[in-house]
């Protein structure tokens, strides 16, 4: 990736096609266990980028599956405890991706009157992956030929908006990005620290295991 304010600036553009890449390999199988690949290199943002996004669509055709009216009641509960596994890991590809921009940003001294964003870099870079999954799949929807008409109008509708929303949240990433490398925005990530899946923070989890 290209580390100058130039390339910052397109970053947003970049992590898009990176996020499409990724949806359409996993629909060659269309596999919620389908072996996941990578074809970037590891440790760069463009490998992180690609996992984040696989790991997205797992997730998401998994919530689709378990929400079959016909879904056998033990099924159900090893997918709930799979997406809760995918939501940790999620977390985790997160905070890698903010642990790659605050080494790419550590020389840059933010100015006495740096704002800080609402969310790090990463977790709007989140945003812009699940927004990715909407439009790939609401596309197909506003296309549907055994739907009514009328569903793909109301879809067609829909998939205007996630896109102008897309091309909103790509703006504002790239700004916050040129804003930390210019230090009129300070870099600055607080991690989630997610408790239900820890055994000595979630009570029902220390309390059994006594």
């Amino acid at each position: 990736m290209n580390h100058s304010l130039t390339g910052l600036q397109a970053f947003s553009q970049m992590a898009s096609r990176i996020f499409e890449q990724a949806i359409s390999d996993y629909h060659i199988t269309d596999s919620i266990n389908a072996e996941a690949g990578n074809p970037f290199a590891a440790e760069t943002i463009e490998h992180l980028l690609y996992h984040k996004c696989r790991i997205d669509t797992v997730q998401w055709h998994v919530e689709d599956e378990i929400r079959r009216p016909d879904i056998d009641p033990v099924e159900a509960l090893g997918m709930k405890r799979r997406i809760d596994h995918l939501n940790q890991e999620r977390t985790m590809q997160v905070e890698r991706i903010d642990d790659y921009f605050l080494s790419l940003f550590a020389n840059v001294t933010p100015q006495p009157a740096a704002r800080i964003n609402t969310e790090s870099p990463a977790w709007a870079v989140d945003r812009l992956s699940i927004l990715a999954l909407k439009i790939y799949h609401m596309r197909i929807e506003s296309t549907r030929e055994d739907a009514s008409p009328a569903h793909r109008e109301t879809c067609n509708l829909k998939l205007a908006v996630l896109l102008e929303q897309q091309a909103d949240l790509s703006q504002s990433i790239n700004e916050l990005l040129a804003g930390i490398a210019t230090g009129t925005t300070r870099m600055k990530v607080y991690r989630q620290m997610k408790m239900y899946n820890d055994a000595s923070l979630n009570p029902v989890l220390y309390k059994g295991a006594k």
